[in-house]
């Protein structure tokens, strides 16, 4: 299995983001995106302390995560545990693990079935489209990048004003 992590500064403004946004008390859902729920658990970011975060991930090693970890498969967007209540997440924040309609399509399932509201999507640019009609989200100025560069363009999406355009 192949992951694609964020570099620091990256996964710390990501980080900083969903927290400002979730608010003091809230959630966040951190899809198919391990390196910003760690930089969550890290205590680095401000904040960090006053929200509550949980990773939804295929790679069964982040269940050393404990009760924040959630096996996460795509292919069934809604197979989740009755602990994952519909619209309990105050932000959701996802990073589809492939770049495809098919796989955005049902992480978007997942995402709207998660969110109270808030979504940032990280994916690549050319899903621009998809991605609007999918989850009403926009392209952001803030440019992602990660540990190995990748040969797509990727990009950030969110459906509320957000610092991150």
């Amino acid at each position: 299995m192949s992951q694609f992590w964020y570099s620091d500064e990256t996964a710390a403004r990501l980080a900083e983001e969903v927290v400002r946004e979730a608010g003091e008390g809230g959630r966040i859902a951190c899809v198919s995106a391990p390196s910003v729920y760690q930089k969550l658990k890290q205590g680095v970011v401000g904040g960090s302390d006053r929200v509550s975060a949980v990773v939804l991930e295929y790679d069964r090693r982040f269940a050393a995560y404990g009760e924040d970890f959630v096996y996460y498969d795509y292919n069934q967007p809604l197979s989740l545990p009755a602990v994952v209540a519909p619209r309990s997440f105050d932000v959701v924040l996802a990073d589809p693990p492939y770049l495809s309609e098919e796989c955005l399509s049902k992480v978007a399932e997942t995402i709207k079935y998660l969110s109270k509201g808030k979504v940032l999507l990280c994916t690549g640019a050319i899903m621009e489209k998809l991605a609007g009609e999918l989850l009403g989200v926009t392209m952001c100025s803030f440019l992602p990048k990660h540990n190995r560069n990748l040969s797509n363009e990727f990009r950030c999406f969110v459906n509320y004003p957000s610092r991150l355009s």
